[in-house]
């Protein structure tokens, strides 16, 4: 692939200039079994030579391993990178397994500090309320992150994973730059109030697992069999069992267009993501994860493919025929409060 950098578009009203393609970075520390660092580097400033410059962490991935791993790549480009991380799942120390969610003040002031010391950055360009906490009200956890605006800790705010009226009663509070959900060919639910209520209120859309999670490109087809012990992937429903043998069926469809363009499904998943924009009126900025240069490379020429009208009704159908849920536990999500 040529230098060529990928088009920019602006996260949400008065957020930052960003590639129309971010970078989930959460598996370059947990998550998806194994990773090797030196190619993980790699990806990473690959995809910032090719004009990805929204970078995509958590505190709760790897209990802040990822961060503290992405630090000397920002420290580097700290000018040229939009950083994005989140807050709201603790992880009790005697079982690094569960999360808890939490939006209460004490713990968002005390979560805020940890990052920016992992990160070692004086500000975070985005930071997202990674999880709702439905006992604290959500104008009281937005009014403490508007306070870390002022202070000059954060320059942007970011939900995930939260309804249009939770949406619409955080943005009352501070502007909301943009709202992070799990946005697909396998998932569409927020299409119905989500999406509508952020066009109206100036938001952009950052769908995470643009690819579900790897299914839509092929590269396994049962959870089960093909993921390591550690992959959480393994426990959602939709990969494996009977779900993963009826899902890996609706893959054909995607299979075909791409052979039309000579593309491969990855590509199609996020060209269709990336028409989500022109559809429905807002910014769309999918955060596809990968490890590997040579992915970031292939996932960024999915910009530049056109669907046709035809293509897109034929992929349109697939989100209906999905069997099982996203998440063992559909508490974890939105959809449950919609």
């Amino acid at each position: 692939m040529t230098d060529s950098r990928i088009p920019t578009v602006r996260l949400g009203y008065g957020g930052p200039e960003v590639g129309v393609q971010g970078l989930g970075c959460m598996g370059m520390s947990f998550g998806y079994g194994p990773s090797d660092a030196k190619e993980s580097r790699a990806t990473l400033e690959r995809a910032l030579e090719l004009g990805v410059t929204l970078y995509d962490t958590a505190d709760a991935y790897g209990a802040g391993e990822n961060e503290r791993f992405l630090s000397p790549f920002f420290k580097a480009h700290r000018d040229e990178v939009v950083i994005a991380t989140k807050f709201a799942l603790s992880i009790p120390p005697d079982d690094p397994t569960r999360r808890i969610i939490r939006n209460d003040r004490p713990y968002l002031r005390g979560a805020v500090e940890a990052s920016l010391r992992r990160l070692d950055v004086d500000v975070i360009d985005v930071y997202y309320m990674h999880r709702r906490d439905v006992d604290v009200p959500i104008e009281d956890t937005v009014g403490a992150m508007a306070e870390l605006v002022r202070e000059g800790k954060v320059k942007h705010l970011g939900l995930s994973e939260v309804t249009a009226a939770e949406l619409r009663a955080a943005h009352a509070v501070h502007p909301i730059a943009a709202v992070q959900s799990e946005w697909s060919l396998f998932s569409r639910d927020i299409e119905d109030r989500v999406v509508p209520a952020a066009r109206e209120l100036g938001v952009a859309l950052v769908p995470y697992s643009p690819l579900g999670r790897g299914f839509l490109t092929g590269s396994f087809a049962d959870a089960d069999k093909d993921l390591t012990a550690d992959d959480f992937r393994r426990q959602q429903p939709r990969f494996t069992g009977e779900n993963a043998g009826a899902n890996v069926a609706l893959l054909e469809p995607v299979r075909a267009v791409a052979k039309a363009h000579d593309a491969t499904p990855a590509q199609i998943a996020l060209a269709w993501a990336q028409t989500r924009s022109r559809v429905h009126g807002l910014p769309v900025i999918p955060i596809p994860g990968t490890r590997r240069p040579g992915r970031v490379e292939e996932n960024a020429r999915a910009v530049s493919i056109e669907l046709t009208g035809e293509e897109l009704a034929t992929l349109d159908e697939i989100a209906g025929k999905v069997a099982g849920d996203r998440y063992a536990d559909m508490t974890f999500t939105s959809a449950g409060r919609e």
